[in-house]
């Protein structure tokens, strides 16, 4: 039984921390999709005088 336990306890923890790793990633793609939005801000502008409401796309995985 004990081993049965511990494998159920290996497969928890690895997708918890899958699920951490994803979620930094996440973090960090958001923060430089910002960073490049407020970078490109004029740029932007110039765009929506022409195209209004465009927005840059998020870049997806």
């Amino acid at each position: 039984m004990h081993i049965a336990y511990s494998a159920l306890q290996n497969t928890n923890s690895q997708t918890a921390q899958a699920k951490s790793t994803t979620d930094d990633q996440l973090s960090i793609r958001f923060k430089a999709y910002q960073t490049a939005c407020n970078k490109y801000s004029k740029e932007i502008t110039a765009i929506q005088k022409y195209i209004p409401g465009w927005v840059p796309t998020y870049p997806v995985l």
